[in-house]
């Protein structure tokens, strides 16, 4: 099976009113003698900043008292989340004004952005904090030292046989820095973009009254999407201006994504 490495997407906006966010680059053959790997949670990404929750956009979230009632008082960065295969009930909760599961959800921390140290340190520093204050709502990912490319490749087959997302490896020595950075990468098996929406095409045959494509645009330019959509989907479409994530088998001869397909909308993530 072929695995393909690139641009972890779900790191990739600015919280512009706490800095940026780190943001991760494409891997380049890079060698990973010393990094450490972790499982990508398919969930919300989730800053808390000491005193508040947002999303990656800087979408400020409205959690319940007790889920953040023992946060610390410093930022640490992380995704919302609660089991492999449940986005859509994720992103439900967390864009709620009100309290429709938050316990079913912790904040699974991959950072400490502004403690001192290497990231083992900077994690060490979250966990001396929890020690002494105890929630059930935050986890530390466990970050796993790379051995060999066949221990990662084992790993990515694991975390996918498992309905996960992928993984992502990292250099713990590098801090955690603001803006793009080729010191944290994601694995899959498959690709993932983002595109705007910039018009719909109604369909034909079975899908006459419904969407029966999209066109969207990104840094490949236009291109059209018509695969992928369940029929909720095609009776009400991502709007035109909306964002969405589409999954694809590489790129054509012109640049463009081929075999396209919509995966989900991107809302308040």
């Amino acid at each position: 099976m072929r695995y393909i490495i690139f641009c972890l997407c779900c790191l990739c906006q600015v919280l512009t009113s706490y800095g940026n966010v780190m943001l991760v680059n494409t891997y380049k053959n890079e060698d990973l003698q010393n990094w450490v790997m972790s499982e990508k949670l398919d969930g919300i990404r989730g800053y808390w900043n000491g005193t508040a929750l947002f999303t990656r956009n800087n979408t400020p979230l409205s959690p319940p008292h007790y889920f953040t009632q023992h946060f610390p008082p410093f930022a640490i960065d992380g995704e919302l989340f609660s089991q492999r295969n449940q986005f859509e009930e994720i992103s439900s909760i967390v864009r709620s004004q009100e309290d429709k599961g938050w316990d079913k959800l912790k904040l699974y921390v991959f950072d400490v952005p502004h403690a001192e140290g290497d990231l083992f340190q900077r994690l060490q520093h979250l966990r001396d904090y929890l020690a002494k204050h105890p929630t059930p709502y935050i986890t530390i990912i466990e970050q796993i030292p790379i051995q060999n490319q066949a221990q990662v490749l084992q790993f990515l087959h694991h975390i996918e046989q498992q309905k996960g997302e992928g993984i992502i490896v990292r250099d713990p020595s590098a801090p955690y820095e603001t803006g793009r950075s080729s010191k944290i990468l994601k694995i899959k098996s498959t690709l993932d973009e983002e595109c705007t929406v910039i018009a719909h095409h109604k369909g034909k045959g079975q899908f006459a009254n419904v969407l029966g494509a999209l066109t969207c645009e990104n840094h490949r330019g236009q291109f059209k999407i018509g695969s992928g959509f369940k029929l909720e989907d095609r009776i009400n479409p991502p709007v035109i201006g909306s964002v969405i994530t589409y999954k694809y088998r590489g790129i054509t001869h012109n640049g463009k994504p081929r075999f396209a397909t919509f995966w989900r909308e991107r809302k308040n993530e």
